[in-house]
């Protein structure tokens, strides 16, 4: 997973914040049916940590996003999508994102570089930051990605539901200690 943040930005305080997962949100948007319509939706997060390092380049992210939280507003298309036909949430009850180091983009923007773990296949996947801000010890991040559910084996019902998720992530955090 690939994190930007926008190098006219300040960087937050280095050190560890715990990520709030009740203030915090990961939204969805894909189509389905042929590409017609839009689906849109959010997981919950169950636990992680930013860690913002003295070189910035070395700072990383744990975060932990509960699969069956997958949530779109419709009982019956949530059901399927955590069964085993697609995040099969029983054998697989957790998502996880790690990344280890940020890198700056062509756009002049920073990129966390991580991996993320879906069904027990892991990817690199890229989330580029629009904003951070810190406020005391509250640091805010908002970020995007594109994930590619076929690189994780989640492959049903091709054709009638979408290929690609557009992740919209929107995380508060508190600095530890």
């Amino acid at each position: 997973m690939v994190l930007t943040v926008r190098k006219d930005q300040t960087v937050p305080t280095s050190g560890t914040y715990e990520i709030d997962a009740a203030a915090s949100t990961v939204r969805f948007r894909t189509r389905t049916v042929f590409g017609l319509f839009p689906v849109r939706g959010s997981f919950g997060i169950s636990r992680g940590r930013i860690t913002v390092a003295d070189a910035v380049e070395e700072s990383s992210v744990d975060v932990t996003v509960r699969a069956d939280s997958f949530d779109s507003g419709l009982g019956r298309r949530d059901r399927h999508v955590t069964s085993a036909d697609y995040l099969d949430a029983a054998e697989h009850p957790e998502i996880g994102f790690r990344s280890r180091r940020v890198t700056e983009s062509p756009t002049e923007t920073a990129v966390l570089q991580g991996e993320l773990t879906v069904r027990g296949v892991t990817r690199p996947v890229a989330v580029s930051i629009g904003s951070v801000a810190l406020n005391g010890r509250r640091l805010s991040v908002e970020g995007t990605a594109t994930i590619d559910r076929y690189a994780f084996g989640v492959t049903t019902a091709k054709g009638m539901t979408g290929r690609r998720l557009k992740i919209r992530l929107s995380v508060e955090a508190v600095a530890a200690g």
